[in-house]
């Protein structure tokens, strides 16, 4: 009989724990949905600041702002960590065409990749090589590559349905595309945006030259896919046409910028932290809505339903915007080597990089006991259909806090969509929608409660 009725009181307490769980997640969900501060504050990210590359006014205007923000949530602690970031300018709007004879041309949209050097002051004008990567570049050798411009036309590949899985298959071309081609005597790469669909837009994105000397940089641009398609059929019945291109991007010293953090102190484990965040930085094309305007704002969010919900957290819960993850991660890094100087003990942190379209889910880096705790949430979640729990890549600014068992975690959302705008001048406020937006602050404030409570 003591057994039965045992086994009846854990029964109840089971059942209380999860029903006061469902009443705080509705509570969150109700919050975000009716009572929306996110939408509006990506707004005026995106409508009155705009693109925030690293090191230009905007990005430190977006610093200001939402340092303002977070000191109107009445939060424990706001403050702003110096970091030195790059500062790259694209210059005037590039130009670029196609001569099939002399005097006869087709222009075609192009950028300049960031942290590219500039072509000469009259432009650059010469025969185009095409290739589908960097190894077919190698294959060929300097006999067919010396003196042209190398045109790296390897598609984002349609047929994979994790759209990030068809990005990193083919990003390798763009970051390092013209390093590899400067060996082979190349005099600039031409290379197709990373986009599932055919438009005009060129996609922006870093690029590097490695360790090769100044001297030997050639310049580099991206291309839009429709452009690319142009210029491949072109080639295919021409072999002998130029590409000709002109941008006059800018690599300036190093300059000060910061990663803007907020905290709500724990009540039981204070020393213990979790954060939350996004990178404030974005592509000057752009106003960088969904890339990452949309993570900033509903990390911020997070903070504001666990406030406005009346929950009261354990451990310390912070909010971090990041700096300079577009062509640098040096607002990442330097949040890690503090935290690392101040022995601090991180054991969450989440990140929100993917878009504001609607949420899906996460991905973990974590052990396996860990992994086995968070599926038990499953059940929690399904309700607001997030049901994708997998692990797999967290998100680049919180990477350098990976160690000393601590659970990283990016939000999921549907991705379909995403590489239409991903650093292109289209990813743009209007793209974003507010439900999709809030949904996915609900859901990133969720797992939180739900680590702080139970981890």
């Amino acid at each position: 009989m003591r057994k039965l009725l045992l086994f009846v009181f854990l029964i109840s307490a089971i059942s209380v724990a999860q029903t006061d769980d469902e009443k705080q997640i509705k509570a969150i969900y109700d919050t975000a949905l009716l009572d929306a501060k996110g939408y509006d504050w990506l707004a005026y990210l995106s409508n009155q600041i705009g693109g925030r590359l690293s090191g230009s006014l905007n990005a430190e205007r977006a610093v200001q702002y939402t340092k303002e923000r977070l000191d109107s949530l009445g939060l424990d602690k706001v403050w702003l960590q110096p970091v030195m970031v790059p500062k790259w300018v694209r210059g005037i709007s590039e130009v670029a065409y196609i001569e099939t004879t002399p005097g006869k041309t087709t222009n075609v949209p192009i950028c300049a990749l960031g942290g590219s050097t500039p072509t000469p002051a009259g432009g650059l004008k010469a025969q185009v090589v095409e290739v589908k990567g960097i190894e077919e570049l190698k294959k060929l050798g300097r006999e067919k590559i010396e003196g042209k411009i190398v045109f790296y036309n390897r598609p984002m590949q349609a047929n994979l349905i994790q759209t990030f899985e068809a990005y990193g298959g083919c990003v390798d071309q763009r970051y390092a595309g013209a390093m590899e081609a400067a060996k082979f005597g190349a005099v600039g790469t031409i290379v197709r945006s990373m986009n599932l669909r055919l438009d005009d837009n060129p996609h922006a994105g870093s690029m590097s030259y490695g360790d090769l000397p100044e001297s030997q940089r050639i310049p580099a641009a991206a291309i839009s896919t429709n452009g690319a398609e142009l210029l491949s059929g072109m080639l295919a019945l021409n072999p002998d046409i130029r590409f000709y291109f002109k941008q006059t991007c800018r690599q300036f010293k190093d300059v000060r910028s910061y990663n803007v953090i907020g905290e709500i102190k724990g009540s039981e484990h204070p020393d213990e932290v979790m954060i939350v965040g996004g990178h404030l930085d974005s592509w000057d094309l752009g106003d960088g809505a969904h890339d990452d305007g949309a993570g900033c704002v509903q990390s911020m969010e997070v903070l504001r339903l666990l406030k406005k919900t009346g929950y009261k957290p354990r451990r310390t819960i912070r909010v971090v915007l990041f700096m300079n993850e577009e062509n640098g991660l040096r607002g990442g890094n330097k949040y890690a080597e503090e935290a690392k100087k101040k022995n601090e003990k991180h054991i969450f942190a989440l990140e929100s990089d993917a878009g504001g379209f609607t949420p899906r889910g996460f991905t973990f880096e974590c052990n396996d006991q860990d992994f086995a705790l968070i599926e038990s949430w499953k059940p929690l979640f399904e309700p607001y259909l997030i049901h994708l729990f997998q692990k797999g890549y967290s998100g680049a600014d919180i990477r350098p806090l990976a160690g000393n068992d601590i659970v990283l975690a990016g939000l999921l959302p549907d991705s379909q969509r995403y590489f239409d705008h991903h650093h292109a001048a289209n990813d743009t406020f209007e793209h974003v929608n507010k439900r999709e937006l809030q949904l996915g602050a609900a859901t990133m404030a969720t797992l939180v409660y739900l680590m702080d409570k139970y981890r």
